[in-house]
């Protein structure tokens, strides 16, 4: 996708568009409204909640969908052995995972990636919508992507989808 761009490099005008083409609207998925969910959303909607208990629990809700997205990149099968000298047959990811935060907002999400998956490899764009016509493209201002993204798999990062 960006591999050939430099970082920091803002890239054409329709780079945007090009990705809202590529999009595959059919694989969305949507986080299950649990109650724990419902909860957080309460809390984060209130008024009332002071800053302390928002950042808290915007936290925990991100960390949440962060978990989901794990679920659908590429894993292969592994074995381990337990303390009791028995194998375990579990899962590893695959490498060539990263994410890709949209400045600002999608940054607030680095943190619980970095939970989940200590060494991933996490890129940045600064995105513009105009405000004049809301209904033309948004334009990137700026791009730090790794090189070989092309090649990974890649999480978006941006709460306000």
């Amino acid at each position: 996708m960006s591999s050939v761009m430099a970082a920091g490099t803002p890239p054409s005008d329709n780079y945007i568009e090009c990705i809202a083409r590529q999009t595959d609207r059919d694989r969305l998925t949507v986080l299950r409204s649990t109650n724990q969910i419902r909860w957080l959303q309460t809390i984060l909607r209130n008024v009332n909640t002071n800053h302390g208990d928002f950042v808290f629990n915007a936290d925990r809700l991100i960390r949440l969908v962060i978990e989901e997205a794990l679920n659908f990149l590429p894993t292969c099968n592994k074995t381990v052995i337990t303390p009791k000298d028995q194998p375990y047959e579990g899962k590893a990811f695959l490498k060539g995972n990263c994410g890709v935060s949209i400045v600002r907002s999608g940054e607030a999400m680095e943190k619980s990636l970095r939970q989940c998956c200590r060494s991933i490899r996490i890129g940045k764009m600064l995105v513009r919508h105009p405000e004049e016509d809301p209904n033309k493209p948004a334009k990137v201002i700026y791009v730090k992507l790794p090189p070989d993204i092309a090649e990974r798999n890649v999480l978006l990062m941006y709460p306000l989808m």
